[in-house]
């Protein structure tokens, strides 16, 4: 960790590797602050690319379109864990980069990610690498039916990942075409929970509230804060999140996503995964917090102050708004119905083409009381199909 580096102040100018929703809000959010903002992706047309002040496109393996990118940014970051971490090392012989190559490549191997913070003495699900059926009904063994199966590698949003009940179901999975396996015991949690920390190069860090998500069909669907959660669980949680960020030397943003077990009254936390950028759950914050969470990765990378991460109400949600309810031949939802519904917030990432389970954008409010907010995200959304 350099702690030596002098702030990045407004003017300079950001690097963001990726160019999808997530580095779209963040070159917003730096563009506030005074940054300008280049972006490294695929093609013109991705939803960051919109809001920049450059874009440079090409392949995120392609060395030379790296030094054309890199060489024009004062300090670099990225929106996705999945970019390759050798393109991420690349970027740092030009400039400041955050997070690390060495950071990337725990977060893309689960297997490593949950051994690192089983190590660091963190409470992780149970786990064991496993790479057929046989091993598969090993773990189950240790574990309980059922299990859950994931690639070690890639994945998202329920991608790459099985619930095993039985061996025949473990039979049932293309061992030979997920590349390596990890199993992990099925945690019956009451709710499930993130914490998204920033923490800058100098190790000063903060955490957002404790976020609640619910989820459906694997991807996350509504987040409400604060979280149904005792104070010392909160307290807890957090505390755990920034260990994890400081365990894995984060520099930016981390979202440690946990699982929340009720056992004889008493709530037991466990870290289901970690992503080192901003995340789903943390769009609340834009409405939400006096900082939202990209301006704090802004913040974070930069070595500026860290912002206020309060609530500005008693209680606020986020929900998203996924490809499904665009109609027949990408006809567009009904805007101005959703956004009748009084205090709600529409946020659209720019993609052109909808399809079921893309996140296409999210809606946010904030509120006296939970079942107020989460009232009228709903009210809104289900008027988008009127």
């Amino acid at each position: 960790m350099n702690s030596t580096l002098a702030p990045i102040l407004p003017g300079s100018t950001i690097g963001m590797v990726g160019g999808g929703q997530l580095g779209r809000m963040f070159a917003i959010a730096a563009a506030k602050l005074g940054y300008r903002v280049g972006v490294f992706c695929g093609s013109s047309d991705e939803p960051a690319a919109d809001v920049a002040t450059f874009t440079v496109c090409g392949p995120l393996e392609d060395h030379s379109a790296i030094e054309i990118f890199a060489d024009r940014c004062d300090v670099i970051t990225l929106e996705f864990e999945n970019i390759p971490a050798e393109t991420i090392a690349a970027c740092g012989r030009h400039a400041p980069t955050f997070p690390d190559a060495s950071v990337l490549a725990t977060a893309q191997d689960r297997l490593l990610e949950k051994s690192t913070l089983r190590d660091a003495g963190l409470p992780v699900t149970p786990f064991m690498p496993v790479a057929n059926a046989e091993q598969a009904c090993e773990a189950a063994k240790k574990f309980g039916w059922p299990i859950i199966v994931k690639t070690q590698r890639s994945g998202y949003d329920g991608k790459g990942q099985h619930r095993l009940s039985n061996a025949d179901e473990a039979e049932a999975v293309d061992w030979q075409g997920g590349g390596d396996w990890i199993a992990e015991a099925m945690i019956h949690f009451e709710r499930e929970v993130s914490v998204v920390v920033a923490r800058r190069a100098d190790g000063e860090s903060t955490t957002f509230p404790v976020f609640e998500n619910d989820h459906r069909n694997h991807i996350l669907d509504l987040t409400t804060l604060p979280a149904n959660i005792t104070p010392e669980t909160e307290n807890r949680a957090r505390e755990i999140a920034i260990e994890a960020t400081r365990c894995l030397d984060v520099v930016g943003l981390l979202c440690v996503e946990m699982f929340i077990q009720n056992i004889d009254g008493e709530q037991k936390i466990y870290i289901n995964e970690v992503a080192p950028r901003p995340h789903n759950s943390g769009h609340v914050t834009i409405e939400a917090c006096h900082t939202s969470q990209f301006e704090q990765h802004v913040r974070a990378i930069c070595g500026l102050p860290l912002g206020n991460t309060d609530l500005i109400a008693p209680a606020a949600g986020m929900i998203n708004l996924l490809g499904d309810l665009w109609g027949e031949n990408g006809a567009p939802p009904n805007w101005q119905a959703a956004l009748a519904v009084d205090g709600v917030s529409l946020h659209l990432y720019g993609k052109h083409a909808a399809r079921p389970g893309r996140k296409m954008g999210h809606m946010s409010a904030v509120g006296d009381s939970l079942d107020d907010v989460t009232e009228r995200l709903h009210r809104a959304r289900n008027a988008l199909r009127q």
